[in-house]
């Protein structure tokens, strides 16, 4: 591992400050509703989406925006999505006019966000107003990323943030996120928004093809509740201040580029996954032995989307048929008659299924370990060399009661 966790958030790294504050887009006064990153020099940047056919304003805008691989500043509101509006476009270009005239940067280099509720007509007067105060609290401390996190926050019950720190061409490079995301999770992407930065020297090009690969094993691999949102997605911005040469192409700097962007990618999805609505438990699915990694995230995303298996974890009990059974239809190339499960926490672990058929288990035992917080599902697949990792939830009864009333 060529890289280590530090303190941090998206002004770990050099040229970035962030703020968030309250302008009146929620009701709730305590409730941060904005937030800004902004970057002193112009970086190379790249994004992922949605695949949900219902994509919001925010996205036309900054795909339009990111067209030419470049952005300097982030701009991102909680409270109203900015889908399925008339105006909608509209009043994303307008929110990054907005940044635009405060920080003297042009317009096209903002990308733009928005969360929350579909379908109702976003104010642009609070955000307006707000800018001031805005541009005028941002900071380079981890307070201010910290506020900025705080500020995209929906139905989270905890914020979200990472930094990681590693070594490239013989220069420290810092790579810090935040991301939002506890409902309406499902692949390709998750619901969420994230924002990376980093102050890694590399182009257009590889910083567009690295976000591409961290996701596919991160954020896509992640299910709260089977429901893809409309607003997904996870940008990069990279300001070069760390002074590396520049990465260009693949290889050993690129690689090591790609693994710290991966790990902070993967602490964010754990972190989503784990503060699933009215979840009580983190999920990890591990998948090892397949023929094909294309077999094991197909099968490692079934188990972890089986709403069965999640409403089993959170009654903590070992009910392995089910993961049997999601592996069953998930289309993949599987000999079921090969496959291995136990199940793993902090309390020990237990085997439950060997060669496709259940073995001898205490039930006692197994109930201590299921009524941890954190529980890996251990698929061995006996017929490869392939791994994967999916992340998710358990289903409770507070999902239903949180997005019974969640307009309300």
């Amino acid at each position: 591992m060529a890289y280590k966790f530090i303190e941090g958030s998206v002004t770990a790294a050099k040229g970035f400050k962030a703020s968030g504050i309250h302008c009146g887009i929620r009701k709730n006064k305590s409730k941060r509703d904005i937030a800004l990153i902004y970057s002193e020099v112009k970086c190379t940047a790249a994004a992922v989406y949605t695949t949900n056919l219902v994509q919001s304003s925010p996205i036309t805008v900054t795909k339009k925006n990111l067209a030419d691989g470049y952005a300097q500043a982030v701009i991102v509101n909680s409270g109203n999505a900015n889908t399925c509006n008339a105006d909608g476009i509209e009043k994303a270009e307008m929110m990054c006019q907005l940044v635009a005239d405060k920080l003297d940067i042009s317009a096209e280099d903002v990308i733009v966000g928005s969360t929350g509720v579909i379908g109702q007509v976003l104010p642009i007067e609070p955000i307006a107003n707000g800018m001031e105060q805005l541009v005028n609290e941002l900071d380079s401390t981890l307070e201010s990323g910290t506020n900025a996190a705080e500020a995209i926050m929906t139905t989270d019950t905890v914020k979200k943030e990472v930094a990681v720190e590693t070594e490239i061409d013989g220069k420290v490079v810092k790579i810090g996120g935040i991301s939002k995301g506890s409902g309406m999770i499902h692949p390709n992407m998750a619901t969420m928004l994230c924002f990376v930065t980093t102050d890694a020297k590399i182009s257009a090009e590889m910083i567009k093809k690295a976000v591409k690969t961290a996701a596919d094993s991160t954020f896509n691999m992640i299910s709260i509740d089977g429901d893809t949102s409309t607003n997904d997605t996870l940008s990069v911005m990279a300001s070069g201040l760390a002074g590396n040469t520049e990465i260009t192409c693949e290889g050993e700097d690129y690689d090591k580029f790609l693994e710290a962007l991966t790990a902070v990618c993967k602490g964010l999805s754990k972190m989503m996954a784990k503060d699933g609505e009215g979840a009580t438990k983190l999920l990890v699915c591990k998948v090892s032995g397949a023929k094909t990694e294309k077999d094991a995230k197909g099968v490692a995303k079934s188990v972890i989307c089986s709403s069965l298996l999640k409403a089993a974890m959170f009654g903590a009990d070992a009910n392995w048929g089910r993961v049997l059974c999601a592996i069953g239809y998930s289309g993949c190339d599987v000999d079921v008659n090969k496959v291995d499960v136990s199940f793993q926490s902090k309390a020990g672990k237990i085997s439950v299924c060997q060669g496709g058929a259940g073995i001898d288990f205490s039930e006692e035992v197994a109930k201590k370990i299921l009524i941890e917080d954190e529980i890996d599902i251990l698929v061995e697949l006996n017929d490869g060399n392939a791994y994967a990792e999916a992340y998710g939830c358990d289903l409770t009864y507070e999902y239903v009661k949180i997005n019974g009333d969640y307009r309300t």
